[in-house]
């Protein structure tokens, strides 16, 4: 596991110690990145989660929260909203979710956003050894244990995805 420079996801693997590895592909003019992550690195689907930013009101003022599911499903809004005690989630905006995290859409990762959001794991992650997420650019993934996916972003677990 040798230093790697390029995202801040990376920055925050190595200086938390955890296992994790790297995938890199040529990421083409797709903008279907989960079914390129796939067919690029040869990984069922169900290993590969996508990281999406929805909007959701508490106590009358907006939020930003992201939800990891895995690239062969969509993510269950009222499933999310019921995750972090709101009424109502919908998909953010995504100049706003590039503007929160830092990365662009396709190459968010859950890691190293330049806004901390709360966030909530699919509990399919909890099955595997290992899952990938994004490593921060489009065509960049990680692979690590989904207990420090949880850890590292502060995460819940919660049924938040649906085929």
């Amino acid at each position: 596991m040798a230093k790697r420079a390029g995202t801040p996801a990376l920055d925050i693997l190595t200086a938390a110690g955890v296992a994790f590895a790297v995938h890199e592909y040529d990421h083409t003019a797709s903008d279907h990145f989960g079914d390129e992550t796939v067919a690029a690195l040869g990984v069922t689907p169900e290993r590969v989660f996508k990281t999406l930013i929805a909007s959701i009101t508490t106590s009358g003022k907006p939020e930003l929260v992201v939800g990891i599911v895995p690239v062969s499903g969509q993510m269950d809004l009222k499933a999310l909203a019921a995750a972090v005690g709101a009424k109502r989630a919908d998909m953010a905006d995504p100049a706003a979710a590039q503007r929160s995290s830092g990365y662009v859409v396709g190459g968010i990762s859950p890691l190293g956003q330049r806004t901390r959001l709360r966030t909530v794991v699919d509990a399919s992650a909890m099955t595997y050894e290992t899952v990938l997420v994004s490593g921060g650019r489009r065509g960049l993934q990680v692979e690590l244990a989904p207990a420090d996916l949880v850890l590292l972003t502060d995460g819940q677990v919660a049924e938040i995805g649906r085929s």
